[in-house]
Parts: C-alpha cells; sequence; structure tokens
C-alpha cells in the first residue's frame, strides 16, 4: 500500500468510531492518499492495520490543531477563540504526550512536545490574565512554560 497517511481517523456512517462497550470494536477506517498519481480512488485500511506509533501521533496532531484554533492562531479568531476549551486540549494534548514519550521515541516526540510549547505560549498570551508559572494549560505535565 503506498501513499502517505492524510492524518485523519472518521467514523463509518452514522456510528460512533470509537464504541468500545461490550466488545464492540472501533468502527473506523484510515485514509491512505496515493501522493504518486491524480487518481480519485483512495485507498482505506482498517485501524487495526494502523501502527501505535501514527495513531498515537494522529490524536495528537488533531489535539494541537484544535488547540491552536482555540487560541487564537486561525483564519477567523475573533469568533473561533475560546480558551476555556483550549486548556481542556492543551491538557489533554501534554498528557498524551508526556505519557507516550517513552513508547513513541523522542524523534517523534520532540516535534509534538514543540507544537505543545507553542500552544502553551499562545495560549499566555492571549489570556487576559495569563496563569502563574506552572499553573498554565498542561504545565503539571511539561512544568513550567516560559
Amino acid at each position: 500500500m503506498g501513499g502517505f497517511s492524510t492524518f485523519a481517523c472518521f467514523p463509518l456512517g452514522e456510528r460512533e468510531a470509537w464504541a468500545t462497550i461490550a466488545g464492540f470494536r472501533p468502527v473506523c477506517e484510515w485514509k491512505v492518499c496515493n501522493a504518486v498519481s491524480d487518481s480519485t480512488d483512495d485507498e482505506t485500511r482498517d485501524i487495526a492495520e494502523v501502527p501505535a506509533v501514527e495513531l498515537i501521533t494522529t490524536v495528537s496532531v488533531h489535539l494541537l490543531s484544535a488547540a491552536a484554533v482555540k487560541c487564537g492562531l486561525a483564519n477567523n479568531p475573533e469568533q473561533e477563540t475560546d480558551l476555556a476549551e483550549a486548556r481542556k486540549l492543551i491538557t489533554a494534548l501534554a498528557g498524551l504526550i508526556t505519557a507516550a514519550a517513552p513508547e513513541i521515541g523522542d524523534h517523534h516526540a520532540r516535534s509534538l512536545r514543540d507544537g505543545l510549547r507553542s500552544v502553551q505560549l499562545a495560549f499566555r498570551e492571549a489570556s487576559t490574565f495569563p496563569d502563574a508559572p506552572g499553573q498554565g494549560p498542561g504545565e503539571k505535565y511539561t512544568g513550567p512554560v516560559n
């Protein structure tokens, strides 16, 4: 299977992608785009075939992107900035990166930590009343960010 991942996991039909109750396996496919041809036919693969490092990185990228938007770093900051939501996303991202770093290796974790630090600083800059050092979103996992 050639190509590259789009870093997007999506539910099939009306069902939730992450239903895990009573032994249901997640209903999710991974899109793989063909980088070589202009074909509109996308290959898909079952989530069971996706390596853990790719899943962790993909979820991290989604959290990072959403946090950046909520910190006002998107095209429409007046309507998309929501620091309460950004705080939740950044804290979740910090916990995921901190917990997963030993498993995914420094090569992957380093770039995720850089992105995390960037949104932590963007959050601090966007805040009317910045948190005390060490009290910002995710800082209980990362330590103070400055």
